[in-house]
């Protein structure tokens, strides 16, 4: 055995709230991962409507590396939440047209840029992630927090707005965990090594 099929849609037998996310979605702007999945309480269809303020017409991503956990609510906000925040007033004038098309003529609302989520990431339930954040890999995002900045690899980060609780490993594993990349090895290797994953002897995967 080679582990669960990455491309099965639902990799739990009699199980359709858990999914292996790449298989179901459709917007070419969202890039997800080999058998990162999410879990959703009434229906993993609810995945793309998380993926908030998200319009083809600004074309940020929402980048999910392999090996993600992504638990029920959680959501995402992406650039076309924005609005000017430089400006005498924050209203979006030029959308309701009617005279007001252009309000917008010379100015561009702010982009924060992709979303990006790393690999073996952990979001918890209710979770919000904001538009241009990076999420290292490792990490894990407590159940209803707010991330606004950037996370650190295998940092554990929790609150509103989110900040770091605790590393989870040493700097030194950390830098091991990073260049070992177990998440790119081929499936057979990460097979051969499951035990090893679940436990925390580094030294063992790197034997």
């Amino acid at each position: 055995m080679t582990g669960p099929d990455k491309d099965k849609i639902f990799p739990l037998a009699h199980y359709d709230r858990l999914c292996f996310l790449k298989n179901i979605v459709k917007n070419p702007n969202i890039i997800v991962g080999d058998y990162t999945y999410y879990d959703d309480f009434d229906n993993v269809e609810n995945f793309e409507k998380n993926v908030k303020y998200h319009f083809d017409f600004i074309g940020d991503q929402l980048v999910i590396g392999k090996f993600c956990m992504i638990a029920s609510n959680v959501t995402f906000i992406m650039n076309g939440a924005n609005h000017l925040t430089n400006a005498l007033t924050t209203y979006p004038f030029a959308i309701f047209g009617n005279g007001w098309e252009k309000a917008m003529d010379g100015k561009t609302y702010p982009q924060k840029g992709d979303i990006r989520i790393g690999n073996d990431v952990w979001i918890g339930y209710n979770a919000t992630i904001m538009a241009g954040v990076t999420i290292g890999d490792g990490a894990i995002i407590a159940t209803n927090s707010t991330v606004i900045k950037d996370v650190e690899p295998y940092s554990i980060v929790g609150g509103n707005p989110a900040t770091e609780i605790k590393k989870r490993f040493s700097d030194d594993t950390i830098a091991k965990l990073l260049a070992l990349k177990w998440w790119d090895w081929d499936i057979e290797k990460i097979t051969k090594n499951i035990q090893n994953l679940t436990d925390n002897n580094i030294a063992q995967l790197i034997e």
